[in-house]
């Protein structure tokens, strides 16, 4: 018995280590073969996602960059009070996509998926693709269009109709970095797609 208790305490030790670290971003956020090289799970969501709203695998992934870093419980910094105090922050924005609570609780209730969270890189994916789906539908960019579909990500499709971010620069700047690191991506996966595939059927 005492072997036995050992012996599961060492796996529920090791279970919670690897699923700790599993969340970690990848060793080499710029290369998207080696993100999916090390994280498997995160290249099937983004086919799924892909597959589910015509969401290009490269864009999806450049989103996430440009929002988080990969860093699953990212959240916007906190503002300062008197220049010191460390005060609210900005937004709820939470998680590899930085969806705010409002968004989230749409995309739950429009797709039906209450068990989906902000830090699983695979729910943030699918978010992502929901979102553009939706500003493709309601704003008429088209889904490879990531310049415009992360300008209407990032100020909303009212803002975006309204042209509210014509008048930011910093958020043309940010929707230019999308679409560079998109067009990286891109890149990259065409060379390591055959491998990926074969990896994704295998597991299967």
């Amino acid at each position: 018995m005492k072997w036995v208790s050992l012996t599961s305490l060492v796996f529920i030790v090791l279970a919670a280590v690897i699923g700790g670290c599993s969340n970690n971003p990848p060793n080499q956020p710029g290369n998207l073969c080696k993100v999916f090289q090390e994280k498997p799970k995160w290249y099937r969501g983004a086919v799924n996602a892909q597959k589910a709203w015509g969401l290009p695998v490269a864009v999806g992934m450049a989103f996430v960059y440009r929002e988080s870093s990969y860093v699953s419980d990212a959240k916007p910094p906190r503002g300062k009070l008197l220049w010191v105090i460390p005060w609210r922050r900005p937004s709820s924005a939470y998680g590899y996509a930085q969806a705010t609570d409002e968004a989230w609780e749409d995309y739950k209730k429009q797709t039906r998926r209450l068990f989906v969270e902000r830090d699983d890189l695979r729910d943030a994916l699918d978010f992502i693709g929901w979102y553009n789906d939706r500003s493709h539908r309601q704003l008429g960019i088209a889904k490879n269009d990531s310049y415009n579909l992360y300008l209407a990500y990032y100020v909303g499709p009212t803002g975006y109709a309204r042209g509210v971010w014509k008048n930011q620069p910093s958020v043309r700047n940010y929707a230019r970095r999308v679409v560079e690191r998109a067009e990286s991506y891109q890149k990259q996966l065409n060379g390591c797609v055959k491998q990926l595939e074969r990896s994704r059927r295998w597991f299967f």
